[in-house]
This record gives structure tokens, sequence and C-alpha cells, in this order.
């Protein structure tokens, strides 16, 4: 004997399985990684020396500087 569903079940598991997608999506966005105000400096640092407006000894020593 197969299992086959019907049309009222296809409905069912649309109806339970679409928010748990969103719900799921939602968790997903929500955990990338969103550098927080205290990586931020780093991060213009990391730019600012990718871009060549600082020279490798500035670089380091602004790491060195916002470390804690």
């Amino acid at each position: 004997m197969a299992f086959r569903l019907g049309p009222l079940e296809i409905l069912i598991l649309f109806i339970i399985l679409i928010p748990i997608g969103i719900i799921f999506a939602v968790v997903k966005l929500a955990k990338r990684r969103v550098p927080s105000s205290k990586d931020r400096p780093a991060e213009a640092a990391k730019e600012r020396y990718a871009k060549g407006e600082i020279n490798k000894a500035e670089f380091d020593q602004i790491k060195k500087d916002i470390s804690p």
C-alpha cells in the first residue's frame, strides 16, 4: 500500500512549511555578523590600508593603539 498525499494534505504541508521557511530565513539573516562599534576602527584601518592611504607601519601602529 503506497502512501499518497491528497490535495488537503498537500495544503496542510504548505501551511506548515512556509512559516518554517520564513522563520529559518529570518534567523539566518539575523545571524549575519554585523561589525560592532568596537570593530569599526579596525575595519576602517583595514580599508585605509587596502586603499593605500596608510602604510604598513601606520596600520600596525593603529592596530596596536586600538587593541585592549
